[in-house]
């Protein structure tokens, strides 16, 4: 019976004395009592653009939200810091150290990709798993539910936890995988000095930039910043490039070091040029995130439900009609491993939005050729008009490229129709 009597009385004094220097020692991200802000270290002198982005990423993060960054080599003064970036040799995401430069560091993003990472590689990777039942059971207290060590180890996820509050979702949602991946694939692990050339869409033969799905317009980042950092050669041959491209991120960010000819080489003038460094690349990292979130994923859910509808529009599953135009091509090739799509699709429908007239395009056979699975017949290219009605027997058609991967008609049903002939010639 005293026990019964006496267990209220324990359980408030472990709330209001014991509870609170747990979880300040074991998880702080989930005290909701004031603590002072996390210091987060780099490397004091010149700075790249790995360093600069994973500062800033790691600030979005609750656990060390507005973080204050600390410049130095100081080992010292390192080792007394909530968090360190691309200084002191060591990897460690339970201690949050997430340097690259050490000896027999191997670490990769994994799913496929096998640039080795940079510091902001690994704040973006990072999935420290804290699996102490104390915190668990720390956390389920304070929150008068139950937490499981799943949830413990998602609140240690950086990236997925910077894209699930985008998203205002849970880190566990499936768009925030898919999101994660893929602004990895384009933002970090592509950021090379790629060469720039005129795409195919946009050359003087095509009739339209439309036809053409656009690229993110962060294509070529992230890759680039843990390859260059890592100094990892951009092409497999001895040749040099024919031209340097030094705008690129690395680049824009490599420009904001003091120039030797400045009068001012304080410390403080240095951590200034920082500051701006941080907001840069973030900038541009948070422009991915959000392209990724309000264009690439509303994209990506439309052409998975044309995918699903595709043996409403032909019985051989091989046409595809967007309800509304948007970029398609990279979706599909994914979609299509994904869903185990076979057969192929083979052409693909949607209306253009200027001249109300449809388009019917020949799907490449890689979302970087030119050459399609199957290109409109040959006896319809070059044609237009009156004269390729004529020729095709279809009213209303407009006109067929040159190169067959493209063609038009007044009308929806125009435009299947000549899907539908085409699949047949």
């Amino acid at each position: 019976m005293w026990a019964a009597a006496i267990k209220p009385f324990i359980s408030f004094q472990f709330r209001r004395h014991t509870l609170p220097f747990l979880v300040m020692a074991s998880f702080s991200t989930a005290s909701p009592f004031h603590a002072p802000l996390k210091r987060v270290g780099t490397h004091n002198g010149s700075f790249h653009c790995d360093e600069a982005l994973g500062c800033f990423m790691i600030r979005l993060t609750h656990k060390f939200n507005n973080a204050e960054i600390v410049r130095t080599r100081d080992p010292q003064v390192l080792e007394g810091l909530d968090a360190v970036l691309d200084v002191g040799g060591v990897y460690d995401p339970s201690r949050d150290r997430y340097d690259h430069h050490q000896k027999g560091f191997t670490e990769v993003f994994g799913h496929g990709f096998s640039t080795k990472l940079s510091s902001a590689g690994l704040v973006f990777k990072v999935n420290f798993s804290s699996k102490n039942p104390i915190v668990v059971m720390v956390v389920s207290l304070l929150t008068h539910s139950f937490i499981s060590s799943a949830q413990v180890v998602n609140s240690y996820h950086f990236g997925k936890e910077i894209i699930a509050k985008e998203l205002n979702v849970d880190e566990e949602h499936r768009d925030v995988h898919h999101i994660y991946l893929a602004v990895y694939k384009s933002f970090m692990e592509r950021r090379r000095a790629a060469p720039l050339s005129l795409p195919a869409s946009l050359s003087p033969r095509s009739p339209s930039p439309r036809s053409i799905s656009p690229s993110p317009p962060s294509l070529l980042w992230f890759k680039a910043i843990d390859a260059i950092d890592n100094g990892i050669n951009q092409y497999d041959t001895d040749q040099p490039p024919k031209y340097v491209n030094n705008t690129h991120l690395s680049s824009r960010v490599g420009r904001l070091n003091l120039d030797w000819t400045d009068h001012d080489q304080s410390p403080e003038k240095e951590n200034e040029a920082f500051q701006r460094a941080m907001v840069l690349a973030g900038s541009e990292f948070l422009d991915s995130v959000r392209y990724h979130v309000n264009s690439w994923l509303p994209a990506r859910s439309i052409v998975m439900e044309t995918l699903l509808a595709r043996q409403t529009v032909d019985p051989s599953g091989e046409i595809l009609v967007l309800t509304k135009f948007c970029p398609w091509k990279l979706h599909l090739f994914e979609l299509e491993g994904e869903m185990k799509i076979d057969p192929p699709i083979i052409y693909v429908l949607y209306e253009d939005e200027r001249s109300k007239s449809w388009r019917v395009q020949a799907v490449g056979v890689s979302p970087d050729r030119f050459e399609s699975r199957k290109a409109l017949p040959s006896q319809w290219r070059g044609l237009r008009d009156e004269e390729l009605s004529k020729e095709s027997g279809i009213p209303g058609c407009v006109f067929v490229h040159m190169s067959g991967f493209i063609g038009g008609n007044q009308t929806f049903d125009g435009a299947l129709a000549m899907a539908r002939a085409a699949l047949k010639i």
